[in-house]
């Protein structure tokens, strides 16, 4: 044991100590603060500590991560293709679309609320887009700003309903899918389709044959090797910082362990995509939004003030939080990333049509966002389980299709996985509850 754990294992028991609730005369008990036992004792204190969590509740990702393997293994065994580099690339493209919607609605469930209008921002947005650039040769990037700028402020207005006037979310949300979905139809006319010439800026970007830098192989290689040294360089930071102030931090054993398993995942991910035809730009836009919004949420103090509002409205008041503002902002944040996900639609499709945003893709980003571990109840997730939920969804809609399965298998599967998922969710909140961690 090395004299800086032992010091601050030390000074933990000596702040954490309390008199029996029977007895508050009796000389008082040490309670050790469990987060130190992966420290003091090794492999054993890891397996406590992991034990620990489990009956406190705290699943964290783990039952979504044990479902992707599962569903994997059986998609694999079915059809020998579906692991295949084509195929895992195709899944890598097609959900990053509806993963930008589920980004958006990570903000607005960890308020405990729900956004029900995605879908159709998302279709109008599209829809401007098409209409400013063909109908009135506006700049396509200028009109992809304008586009996504509408998204975001659809979202305040909705959030400000809901906020100041006190309307439920789930009925201006839902006014808002009616609402915008008519204006969508409006635009598109009786034609119902506009066709975007696939060389404008952002739908040549996103299509499906757009890839990071141009197909060359070192780039999906160059994007791991960012991701593994953006780890690291963070791990050993957090280190640093803990260890500054005197609270336990993690090892760097336990880091280089991390780092380590990121990066063998990261470079097997760049072969795999690099076999078939590389990084789309797509996943790359995709996964970027998700470093960049993980750290809005886990490192900045507006990340700290959507938690605590969700976590308790009365107790955020009192604490000095201004709640309208973070609910108006987080619902525009949910318009805004609804929006981009809409310019994914177009870049897929080369066109803004009726289908925009529209049967299933509210439904579908909804679940990607539970089912990657983001709680119904508010106040906790994380948007990683954008990526997760995505993954699960789009593997298990590609593995029916290469079974030739009809669609309605598909949503039926589909609806037993995020039904399997809120009873996780709520079991584990009970399980957290009981151990009084809730």
């Amino acid at each position: 044991m090395s004299d800086t754990s032992k010091t601050v294992k030390s000074e933990v028991e000596k702040q954490s100590t309390v008199a029996p609730a029977d007895d508050p005369t009796a000389a008082p008990v040490s309670v050790v603060d469990p987060r130190l036992l992966v420290r003091e004792e090794g492999l054993k204190g890891y397996l406590t500590e992991f034990k620990r969590k489990v009956r406190g509740g705290e699943l964290g990702s783990l039952p979504v991560v044990i479902g992707l393997i599962v569903i994997w293994t059986i998609f694999q065994l079915q059809n020998d293709r579906f692991l295949s580099a084509d195929n895992l690339s195709n899944i890598s493209y097609f959900m990053s679309a509806t993963g930008m919607l589920a980004i958006g609605l990570v903000f607005v469930l960890l308020l405990g609320e729900i956004d029900l209008s995605v879908g159709s921002v998302s279709g109008l947005a599209s829809t401007l887009f098409a209409v400013f650039v063909v109908d009135h040769t506006m700049n396509a990037w200028l009109a992809l700003a304008l586009s996504v700028l509408t998204g975001a402020v659809i979202g305040a207005l909705q959030g400000w309903f809901f906020a100041k006037i006190g309307v439920p979310a789930f009925v201006v949300t839902l006014a808002g899918f009616l609402g915008w979905n008519g204006l969508m139809l409006w635009l598109l006319g009786s034609s119902g389709t506009i066709n975007i010439p696939s060389d404008k800026g952002p739908v040549h970007l996103l299509g499906q044959n757009s890839f990071f830098m141009d197909q060359a192989i070192i780039g999906a290689y160059i994007l791991a090797g960012l991701g593994v040294l953006s780890m690291l360089f963070g791990s050993f930071s957090e280190q640093r910082r803990r260890r500054a102030a005197g609270v336990p931090f993690r090892p760097t054993s336990e880091i280089l362990l991390r780092v380590g398993a990121l990066a063998v995942a990261s470079f097997v991910a760049a072969a795999v995509l690099n076999n078939a035809a590389g990084v789309s730009n797509a996943l790359v836009i995709f996964l970027a939004a998700l470093v960049i919004v993980d750290f809005v949420l886990r490192r900045t103090t507006y990340g700290r003030k959507v938690f605590a509002v969700g976590g308790g409205i009365e107790a955020a008041r009192r604490a000095g939080i201004n709640v309208p503002v973070v609910r108006i902002t987080v619902f525009a944040i949910s318009g805004g990333f609804a929006a981009v996900g809409g310019m994914f639609f177009a870049g897929q499709t080369a066109s803004a049509t009726l289908n925009a945003g529209g049967g299933n893709t509210l439904m579908l980003a909804i679940a990607a966002a539970v089912i990657g571990g983001t709680s119904l109840f508010g106040g906790r997730g994380s948007v990683w389980s954008a990526l997760l939920g995505m993954l699960v969804i789009q593997s298990i809609q590609t593995g029916l299709d290469l079974l030739n399965m009809n669609t309605s298998i598909q949503y039926m599967i589909t609806g037993a996985v995020l039904l399997g998922a809120v009873v996780i969710d709520s079991v584990s909140r009970k399980s957290q509850k009981a151990a009084g961690r809730a």
